[in-house]
């Protein structure tokens, strides 16, 4: 088990298996140094716990605990191609996409769900630049959207 994995089951988590892409794309593709996580839904064992926007059917706080599932899978699909998370040097972007009711102005706090978990994890390695943006409606009207790209260390 990895440093990264052990430090997932201090806080009670596991890695879950890589969500299967929705449509023609890869959960995570390597380039370099890098690499760069599809958009990850909070998909727990294939399904989306809670759909809707937030600020209307679904509460910030909801969302933010659904970040943090996001930036899980997002984990997930980097070990899928680096077969090891001690090898993340940092992670250097987060996108969150937050689906927002039209008067829904808290997209940041829910994306720091994600922040939270990443920098829970992986400490130091886990800080990072982010950008949190409110939409219309995502994907199977899924709440939130989290996006990763990290650094490998060489």
């Amino acid at each position: 088990m990895s440093a990264v994995e052990a430090k997932l089951a201090e806080l009670g988590l596991t890695l879950p298996a890589v969500v299967p892409p929705l449509a023609a794309y890869q959960p995570a593709v390597r380039s370099g140094v890098y690499v760069y996580t599809a958009g990850q839904l909070p998909m727990v064992e294939g399904k989306l716990p809670v759909t809707g926007k937030v600020g209307a059917e679904v509460t910030p706080e909801e969302a933010k605990d659904l970040a943090r599932i996001c930036a899980l899978n997002a984990l997930a699909a980097v070990k899928s191609v680096t077969g090891d998370l001690d090898r993340i040097a940092r992670v250097v972007k987060v996108v969150g996409f937050v689906a927002s009711a039209s008067d829904f102005t808290g997209q940041p706090g829910v994306v720091n769900g994600a922040s939270e978990l990443l920098g829970e994890v992986l400490g130091d390695k886990g800080v990072h630049a982010r950008s949190a943006v409110g939409v219309a409606v995502l994907p199977l009207d899924a709440p939130v959207e989290v996006e990763i790209q990290v650094e490998l260390a060489q």
